[in-house]
């Protein structure tokens, strides 16, 4: 073989490696972004399973303050926990899980935990009430700031590919 062969050979193996890496997808971490709805990314971070997810807004209907918490697992956003907290800062009853849904609907202060709903993605429509704020790994978000009155926001998760996570750290 010509050497000039030989060093395409390798070449060509070496492509193929990088290119079959680059799918590979591990285990143990979740890409959240966060977009507008034009697909103008906002934040784009990568966290590791567990790392915690929060979103706090004001219910305009009801004038309760909630909080959902997600935990990034998998390459999803699995909500675990929900409160409707009364402005006065008195403890809101806890709640099983499935009474969740409907609460969001029919008001009262509740505190719910074990959800375990997972997310792929979540698009929120920005209110002029409510002041949504999202905290992704100590940086603070405000959706109405990034949005304004009525635009929409993506947040989505998937599991980052291997270059992904090499060229993350």
């Amino acid at each position: 073989m010509r050497p000039g062969a030989a060093r395409a050979v390798v070449l060509g193996l070496v492509l193929l490696s990088v290119a079959a890496a680059s799918q590979f997808r591990p285990s143990g971490y979740t890409t959240i972004a966060l977009a507008r709805e034009d697909g103008t990314t906002i934040l784009r971070v990568i966290a590791k399973d567990g790392e915690r997810v929060t979103l706090t807004w004001r219910n305009s209907l009801f004038g309760l303050l909630v909080t959902e918490v997600f935990t990034a697992q998998s390459g999803f956003l699995v909500q675990d926990q929900v409160t409707f907290a009364p402005a006065d800062g008195s403890v809101p009853p806890r709640v099983p899980a499935a009474a969740v849904d409907d609460l969001y609907h029919t008001g009262g202060a509740f505190d719910a935990s074990g959800l375990a709903r997972p997310f792929a993605q979540i698009v929120y429509r920005i209110g002029e009430v409510g002041d949504p704020k999202l905290e992704i790994k100590g940086r603070t978000i405000a959706l109405q700031q990034e949005a304004g009155f009525g635009g929409r926001l993506v947040l989505a998760a998937g599991r980052p590919a291997l270059y992904e996570l090499a060229f993350a750290r």
